[in-house]
């Protein structure tokens, strides 16, 4: 792994994981200093983080740790609802039984990320799994879109979900799915699809947000 590499993995996590805030703005110089590297490395890998939506420039002062409120959650959730269940359920019959060990493994990689509170493993197999599941329909741009949304939204709270134990829970719901894929049921892989998301976005809001969740 190249030095550029291992800066952007190491900033990802921070960020993810909250330790760089939300809305403040780092400097390549101090986050060189706090990583103990030089500013090069440090600015080549904030321009991949902003490629990821992770991040924003500020011209001659740095880069600025991309926030998100509850509107930009509930515009992204619904997106999310009007794109993936039914597509999961039109894919369902045409996934090959031979792909399920693959995918297996890939959602185990979910929980394992949960598990272990490694959040850049899980929200990288997270993003890998569902990409991979939309990839059976064959349209691109809604791969892409679809990415660019979960990269809105993959750092949001993931902290504190692994703290009270919840992210391990989300991370098994990945196994449920595949359940209803092998029995070929893409009614239920609808049904568990929307279910997902809902929680997901009742997660990242809490108990009194959730309850609000449909």
């Amino acid at each position: 792994m190249s030095l550029r590499e291992q800066v952007t993995r190491a900033l990802r996590a921070a960020i993810i994981s909250g330790e760089l805030e939300p809305g403040a703005v780092y400097s390549a110089p101090s986050l060189g200093a706090r990583f103990n590297v030089s500013a090069t490395p440090v600015r080549e890998a904030m321009l991949d983080l902003v490629r990821e939506n992770l991040v924003t420039t500020v011209r001659n002062k740095g880069f600025r740790v991309t926030a998100i409120d509850e509107g930009d959650l509930d515009e992204i959730t619904e997106l999310r609802m009007l794109i993936e269940p039914p597509l999961m359920a039109r894919v369902t019959p045409i996934i090959p039984a031979g792909d399920m060990p693959m995918l297996r493994e890939m959602a185990e990689a979910i929980v394992a990320g949960a598990r272990e509170g490694d959040l850049v493993a899980y929200t990288e197999a997270d993003r890998a799994f569902h990409l991979r599941l939309l990839d059976y329909a064959g349209n691109q741009r809604i791969c892409s879109l679809i990415s660019g949304l979960r990269g809105r939204t993959r750092l949001y709270g993931l902290a504190a979900l692994y703290e009270s134990g919840e992210l391990e829970a989300s991370a098994r719901e990945h196994h449920t799915i595949l359940d209803a894929v092998e029995r070929n049921e893409p009614a239920a892989v609808q049904e568990l699809m929307v279910n997902h998301i809902a929680q997901v976005r009742g997660r990242w809001a809490g108990p009194a947000k959730a309850q609000n969740v449909t």
